[in-house]
């Protein structure tokens, strides 16, 4: 009786905790027995192992009970990222592996049955918990899942194409062909989205576009069909600053999971824009096992949400506790996980079922909707979302001369750099934008002089607005004042923030 033991990681989440695969192979009737608590495309691996060592060139050994224990046992194991460390691990249980180069690394890899390495889901989550539990283990991955791992710095990682190639490495003494170190993609720069000079007129959205770029607020668009709220929207990205590397790395690792892909535009913010068909899991998560929604892949970024009013309700109300937290957890029966969800929201909307509240007679189209039927129609935004959603811009019709004209307003270029210089500000300041602001920081940082206190008070108390309601206007105060360079806010400041803060009527 031999015993192996070979170290890899199962995801749960974004983490991934550390899984011994141990093989034993035993005197007995011949059987292949994978027990840990393993799903469906795990235990498949036997038939894919077995192919793959005898392609490449390795004896199986058939005349052996082989027992393939994953441990923790209470752990759940999903995918085939266990294929490699399954077949290295009955290799090192007959004998020709050396035990101190497999205990100084860790595998995953899923095996083709001519014995190819195909890429894994989660290659830079595996590296992040590497790098994150402190290991000096190096990470051994397929190629091309290994130049996504090598983003992470401070982690040894190295690809290989083939089964038999790990398998060289790992051989005692001379006979050892080392794996080359995997080298990340190369980093390339985003492609220059549609500039936001292309909106012609729309003055009041476009300086409510900069405020949420400015202070990563989210903002809701209101208005009739054909005004431009989807271009408004297309065009936030672009004045947004890059993310940084560990931003950058966050927002992979999640897009990692659903995919084995590589980004190539790294720091680029995402931008996700679901239909509105998708369902409450589609959004937020869900799944078995739990897969990241919608919220989380646009972590870092903008998630855009049009025709808002046509999402399902469940769907809409689960963004409450995302929008105020930055996180969504998934609880089901047997497990949970934790997705980050930090995402910028762009809700746009017509103000009716039939589109045509408040266009100007120009247009030729009246709106015949009753009163009910807009307040029903609106209500499908409920006061507790509404709540939530920094900035409320009504979009009306820009009129012919203005649509004809040449272009006359600023480009996205001029407008990011207002916004980066104020990003910096307030980085600076309390090293987050504003829209993260505590209630216990709003306020030391969102300094009022006497005058718009007085202002702010008395609007406050007449539009009767909740103590949530009453920080986000703050802290859009405080982002206007950021972008005009000033210490204190002001009553000019205060007045546009109040502008932007309503126009449903709930």
């Amino acid at each position: 009786m031999s015993l192996a033991m070979v170290f890899s990681r199962a995801l749960d989440g974004l983490e991934a905790p550390e899984v011994h695969v141990e093989v034993q192979l035993a005197n007995g009737l011949p059987n292949f027995t994978l027990v840990g608590l393993a799903d469906t495309e795990v235990k498949e691996s036997r038939e894919r192992v077995r192919a793959a060592l005898q392609q490449s060139g390795f004896a199986f050994p058939h005349n052996k009970r082989i027992t393939v224990n994953l441990a923790p046992a209470d752990l759940p194991k999903e995918s085939g990222r266990f294929d490699l460390a399954i077949a290295l691990g009955i290799l090192a249980a007959a004998g020709p592996l050396d035990a101190v180069r497999l205990a100084a690394c860790e595998f995953a890899g899923e095996l083709s049955l001519a014995g190819e390495l195909r890429p894994v889901r989660g290659a830079l989550a595996l590296a992040l918990a590497l790098r994150r539990g402190g290991s000096a283990r190096t990470l051994v991955l397929p190629a091309a899942s290994a130049r996504i791992a090598a983003q992470v710095g401070g982690v040894d990682v190295r690809g290989a194409a083939t089964l038999a190639e790990v398998v060289a490495a790992l051989l005692p003494g001379d006979a050892a062909v080392p794996l080359p170190a995997a080298l990340p993609w190369p980093r390339q720069p985003a492609p220059p989205g549609p500039d936001l000079r292309d909106v012609k007129g729309q003055a009041a959205a476009k300086r409510a576009l900069e405020i949420a770029a400015a202070g990563g607020h989210s903002l809701l668009l209101v208005g009739p069909p054909g005004t431009g709220k989807s271009m408004l929207a297309q065009r936030l990205p672009g004045l947004l600053p890059p993310l940084d590397d560990e931003e950058a790395l966050a927002s992979a690792a999640l897009a990692g999971l659903t995919t084995a892909s590589a980004d190539a535009a790294h720091g680029r913010r995402p931008v996700r824009a679901p239909h509105h068909t998708a369902s409450a899991v589609a959004l937020v998560g869900g799944g078995s096992p739990p897969r990241p929604g919608e919220i989380s892949l646009a972590h870092g970024g903008v998630l855009f949400l049009d025709e808002t009013p046509e999402f399902p309700r469940a769907a809409l109300e689960a963004l409450r506790e995302p929008l105020e937290t930055g996180r969504i957890t998934i609880s089901r029966a047997a497990r949970q996980a934790s997705f980050p969800a930090r995402f910028q929201l762009v809700a746009a909307m017509n103000p009716c079922p039939c589109g045509w509240l408040g266009a100007p007679a120009a247009v030729g189209k009246a709106c015949r909707c009753t009163p009910d039927a807009v307040a029903r129609y609106q209500g499908r935004l409920s006061g507790p979302l509404l709540d939530r959603i920094d900035l409320q811009v009504e979009v009306l019709a820009a009129p012919a001369s203005a649509l004809l004209a040449l272009p006359d307003g600023e480009a996205s270029a001029a407008v990011a750099a207002r916004v980066a210089a104020a990003r910096l500000r307030q980085t600076e300041r309390q090293g987050e934008p504003n829209a993260l602001l505590e209630a216990g920081r709003i306020d030391e940082y969102c300094l009022l002089d006497e005058a718009a206190a007085r202002f702010l008070r008395s609007a406050a108390e007449r539009l009767g607005w909740s103590g949530r309601r009453l920080h986000r206007c703050l802290k859009v105060a405080r982002t206007v004042a950021d972008l005009a360079g000033s210490e204190r806010i002001a009553t000019a400041q205060v007045a546009e923030a109040l502008q932007l803060q309503r126009v449903l009527a709930q």
